[in-house]
């Protein structure tokens, strides 16, 4: 079965006017943010989340994952966008992203991954402020009948379960 298209240039305005009256794509403040209160000294909850963190990028486990051992991937400063961050913050991001891959194919011998980032809300970002990039397993047949008619994704793992399965994968 082949997807079809059915154009309708004139939705283009209503799409414009819609975004320019809702933009969620601007930065808030660091303090309010979930991502930046979780690298806080002593902040609560960051040894359950936590799986890694360097000097300028860290890795995180998602709260509503898709799949067991889901991990966002981001750079410690608040930023938004790719082009926002500093040269050793990009290799940094790409160095974490690189290990969160090796963890999870140690940790959960998958038969594929995912890396993939979402930029905006209408693109997907459930939160558009600070930059993270998803790393996740995948399995054939991981999308179940749950998945596809009850929106409901089934995981088998506790999240300190998989906390701690990754970081005893995690490179050294």
């Amino acid at each position: 079965m082949s997807l079809e298209r059915l154009w309708a240039a004139w939705r283009s305005g209503y799409v414009s006017s819609v975004s320019e009256e809702s933009d969620s794509y601007q930065s808030s403040d660091p303090t309010t943010c979930v991502f930046c209160r979780l690298f806080e000294t002593g902040a609560e909850g960051a040894d359950d989340f936590v799986v890694h963190r360097v000097e300028l990028a860290a890795a995180v486990l998602n709260a509503y994952p898709y799949t067991s051992g889901h991990l966002l991937v981001m750079p410690i400063r608040h930023l938004r966008d790719l082009d926002e961050l500093s040269d050793e913050e990009a290799v940094a991001l790409w160095g974490m992203t690189r290990d969160a891959v090796t963890a999870i194919r140690r940790a959960y011998v998958p038969e594929g991954l995912n890396i993939g980032a979402n930029f905006g809300r209408p693109a997907g970002a459930g939160i558009p402020d600070h930059l993270h990039l998803h790393a996740l397993p995948r399995w054939v047949g991981d999308t179940s009948f749950m998945t596809s008619v009850a929106e409901t994704r089934v995981l088998p793992e506790a999240l300190s379960d998989s906390a701690k399965r990754l970081r005893a994968a995690w490179p050294q």
